[in-house]
């Protein structure tokens, strides 16, 4: 029996969607990874479509310590904006670029099954908790769905919704729903991509980027403080996801020419790879 053809699973924020040239710089480096051979599957959030559609409709984002509550009437323009909007963006500028880019989202097909947030004390937002609404945490993964995609050649595009038990549809975290389907897949590979393009000992200074990084260094530089704010739970996740089976997590840019090639050949020119010791080089 032939072994499968080694998975790459890409996080995709919505600040990378919203700018054309983001788009296009992803949708070539996606077609690198094509032609080297790989399999690829996208998720994406849509957190800035969603903003704007909720401002554009006289409903301004509601947020506790940086964390969307999620109404019964935000719901809607969550799915119009992620689902629809960001999510056929996406899947077009794929598509321009010759990537066969397949749209869907995570109730579709039952791709990602949730259970709704019970109200939690969050930090930051004081001792009581919070009831985020239409929020879903996730519960599994239709992994076979997924991989059926695959091998009819296609490159699944998942927008971060979920589905409940009875039917109900969940607004999901995509950084947390990434290392879950990672999980699921056995992915050879998992990129982070983001604005800042790796993790920085000074954000305003390029030179301090860290090439590399151990579960053992990344928590040292979280006590230190170098790893801070939003990336700490993305750094921490994205080491679970290597000790759960994930073979390379990288942080990384998504627009750069090359740079998905880069991280497969191993060179080190790019992002910030969290592999254990003995996973650094080329895949």
């Amino acid at each position: 029996m032939s072994r499968r053809p080694k998975l790459a699973v890409v996080k995709v924020g919505g600040d990378v969607i919203a700018d054309g040239l983001q788009r296009q710089g992803l949708a070539e480096n996606i077609l690198d990874l094509l032609n080297l051979g790989w399999q690829v599957v996208v998720l994406h959030g849509g957190g800035p479509q969603t903003t704007k559609l909720q401002a554009d409709l006289g409903r301004p984002a509601n947020k506790v310590a940086g964390r969307r509550i999620t109404s019964a009437r935000d719901l809607t323009v969550v799915t119009q904006a992620i689902a629809g909007q960001a999510n056929v963006q996406l899947v077009a500028a794929l598509q321009g670029a010759g990537v066969p880019g397949f749209g869907c989202h995570g109730v579709s097909g039952g791709l990602i099954r949730a259970s709704r947030r019970p109200p939690r004390v969050v930090e930051g937002a004081g001792p009581d908790p919070i009831d985020f609404g239409e929020v879903g945490d996730v519960e599994s993964i239709n992994d076979g769905l997924l991989r059926g995609l695959l091998e009819l050649g296609q490159v699944p595009v998942v927008a971060t919704l979920g589905l409940g038990p009875g039917g109900e549809v969940f607004n999901i975290n995509a950084d947390t729903t990434v290392i879950r389907i990672a999980v699921a897949l056995e992915a050879e590979l998992l990129l982070l991509t983001t604005a800042v393009g790796a993790v920085f000992v000074n954000i305003e200074d390029p030179e301090s980027r860290i090439a590399t990084m151990t579960p053992e260094q990344g928590r040292a530089l979280i006590a230190k403080g170098v790893i801070e704010g939003g990336m700490i739970p993305k750094v921490t996740e994205a080491f679970g996801a290597l000790a759960n089976g994930v073979g390379k997590v990288v942080i990384l840019g998504a627009a750069s020419p090359g740079c998905f090639r880069a991280v497969v050949s191993g060179d080190g020119s790019v992002g910030t790879v969290l592999a254990p010791s003995t996973s650094v080089g080329s895949l």
